[in-house]
């Protein structure tokens, strides 16, 4: 199983809401953090060069923007034999 994933977003942001959509409807948990409100989080993403949101975080790659291809990719690893043993 695939551990939750972190989305760095924004209020009234409309890439941050279809990108939880589509990964509600894709069955992949996650937890939010809003980027206005936690100071070390905003740092964070700056320091990555991140200057959109939503940004989107697992354990070994992350991606900016309203990705649904990279969400059908995440969501297809999530059964993979080699990842469910884990």
């Amino acid at each position: 199983m695939i551990e939750p994933l972190t989305v760095y977003t924004l209020p009234n942001c409309m890439q941050c809401t279809m990108t939880t959509r589509a990964l509600d409807a894709a069955g992949l948990p996650y937890s939010v953090i809003d980027l206005t409100t936690d100071e070390r989080a905003s740092d964070l993403m700056q320091q990555f060069s991140y200057t959109s949101a939503p940004v989107v975080v697992t354990r070994v790659v992350s991606c900016s923007g309203f990705r649904p291809d990279w969400i059908a990719k995440i969501a297809a690893l999530r059964d993979h034999p080699s990842l469910a043993s884990k």
